[in-house]
């Protein structure tokens, strides 16, 4: 369906897609602000916010908050990840202005008070202490630290323990204040909805243009290929085997998808097939891709018994291999591109995955795509994209391994280049 864009002198931007069949509107307000944009003081600070925002204004408490939308049959969350943050709420189409407003109230009206942030201090200890206890989600966060080193998109988006033990409300509440303004909003909604009730709406919740609008210029180090054992008396080894990738903006990044997809991306991929399904030596394989504002990685995940890591390590590395020289065959490219295009229309069902398409590519790119036009690149994809990209990206020997489990240093060194 088409969409419709406006930007308001604030400097906020409103994007809708109308969904006339359905009636419940999701809306989401998006914000240019993550984890990397943090001074390293700060760490942790957008995903601290993402909690106190909810902990009540000057007219609503926290449970009025809860009550208002439990009271329609709503729902009302948020999400902090290192580039964007996202407060968001699903409601019935009648109730959207009363999710704008309270959405905005929280965004612009809370008093942090200093006894529900130090109470919201604790509850984020415990979770990065809950973070701590799960190796299959830790082992991601100490990769993107090993290969990115000391830049900010290899700090957790949670922060550091430190970090968030020590951060003052006064330093908070002035990041706050900086960064979540007009200058880096994006208001995204799907759903049985009228655009430009939904820009009025926005334009009198944020008529303001004070804030700083979020700038990136930190200089990019090499991508770090050492070999990071972190020896811990787990029961399986977690591993992650990955190298620098494309951005979010960058042509190659739906063949890239494809490769992906082939690589180890479903039940038919090649890890999960011979990893799991030949030789049951994983319950969990799979490939992934990072995309951000100036790069990205691609990267292998794998959970196995200490003793099987090294095969599956030699797996993992015949099967990139095996791409790079042999390709991927004529079935395998028809079937992911069959699996990517299925997976965007079955996505497209609901006004919350609209949403959240529309806000992502607004807010990463500018450029927003239909399901239609996303369909089209992937079936111009053809196979000599796919050894160019593949050789772009798997091609250039530089990889590095993160590995979590009980190991001695440098009993991966040989997988790192």
């Amino acid at each position: 369906m088409p969409f419709n864009r406006s930007v308001l002198e604030s400097g906020a931007t409103v994007v809708t897609e109308t969904m006339s069949e359905v009636r419940s509107v999701s809306v989401g307000f998006w914000f240019d602000v993550g984890s990397r944009d943090e001074p390293i003081e700060l760490a942790g600070t957008s995903h601290f916010l993402e909690h106190l925002l909810f902990k009540g204004t000057p007219t609503r408490t926290a449970k009025d908050i809860a009550n208002v939308f439990d009271a329609v049959g709503g729902d009302v969350n948020a999400f902090t990840s290192k580039e964007y943050t996202c407060y968001y709420a699903r409601v019935l189409d009648q109730d959207l202005p009363m999710a704008t407003e309270v959405l905005a109230d929280m965004i612009t009206n809370s008093m942090i008070k200093g006894d529900e942030l130090e109470s919201e201090r604790k509850v984020i200890l415990e979770e990065i202490a809950m973070h701590e206890d799960a190796p299959d989600e830790l082992v991601h966060d100490l990769f993107y630290r090993g290969v990115w080193q000391d830049h900010p998109l290899g700090r957790p988006v949670l922060g550091y323990e430190d970090t968030i033990a020590s951060v003052g409300r006064e330093l908070i509440t002035s990041y706050w204040r900086e960064r979540y303004s007009p200058l880096n909003l994006v208001v995204a909604a799907s759903g049985n909805l009228e655009h430009d009730a939904l820009v009025a709406s926005v334009d009198s919740l944020f008529p303001s243009t004070k804030g700083l609008r979020t700038a990136r210029h930190d200089p990019f180090p090499a991508l770090g290929t050492k070999a990071h054992v972190f020896n811990r008396p787990t029961e399986q080894a977690h591993i992650v085997f990955g190298t620098e990738g494309v951005s979010r903006s960058d042509d190659d990044r739906h063949a890239l998808g494809v490769i992906d997809t082939v690589l180890g991306g479903g039940m038919s991929s090649r890890l999960f097939q011979e990893v799991r399904e030949k030789r049951g030596l994983a319950y969990s394989v799979f490939s992934y891709r990072a995309l951000y504002a100036e790069t990205g990685t691609f990267a292998v995940y794998a959970g196995t018994t200490p003793q099987n890591a090294d095969t599956v390590m030699d797996i993992v590395k015949d099967q990139i291999d095996s791409i790079l020289s042999d390709g991927i065959t004529e079935e395998e490219l028809k079937r992911a591109k069959g699996h990517i295009k299925g997976s965007l229309v079955l996505s497209a069902e609901d006004p919350g995955s609209r949403m959240n398409r529309l806000g992502r590519q607004q807010i990463t790119t500018g450029e927003i795509l239909s399901i239609d036009e996303l369909i089209d690149r992937y079936d111009r994809i053809e196979m000599e994209d796919i050894r160019r990209v593949a050789a772009r990206v798997l091609g250039g020997g530089k990889f590095g391994v993160t590995v979590l489990g009980p190991f001695d240093e440098g009993a991966f060194d040989r997988y790192a280049a």
